[in-house]
């Protein structure tokens, strides 16, 4: 028998300051914006977690790493299946990898 329950939208979050992700389902373009998002789905699954090192000037996704790794510490990680790292930044990238890893985030390095 064939299954016509609806499926639900995958929730697929970015934070970059200039790429589109198409896929995304909502994106910010700043670390507080990003910050904002996750707090808001910190009780929901996040299905992607695309992020992107440098969001322009002096603002990077490090306030964010270091929000989901508090989480993690606390015994409250954030419910990710894949975080996508697919920043242009090799370094910030292997840091925000080594980081997320560390605290058992499911951490890929990719291109958007």
């Amino acid at each position: 028998m064939k299954d016509d329950s609806p499926r639900p939208t995958p929730v697929i979050l970015g934070i970059d300051d200039l790429r589109p992700l198409p896929r995304a389902t909502r994106i910010a373009r700043t670390s507080d914006e990003g910050i904002q998002l996750l707090q808001e789905h910190h009780d929901r699954y996040i299905d992607e977690l695309w992020l992107d090192h440098d969001l322009g000037g002096d603002d990077s996704i490090l306030p964010v790493v270091t929000l989901m790794e508090e989480a993690a510490f606390n015994g409250h990680p954030f419910r990710i299946g894949t975080v996508f790292v697919h920043s242009a930044n090799p370094i910030g990238a292997e840091t925000i990898v080594r980081s997320l890893t560390r605290w058992q985030y499911h951490v890929r390095r990719t291109t958007a």
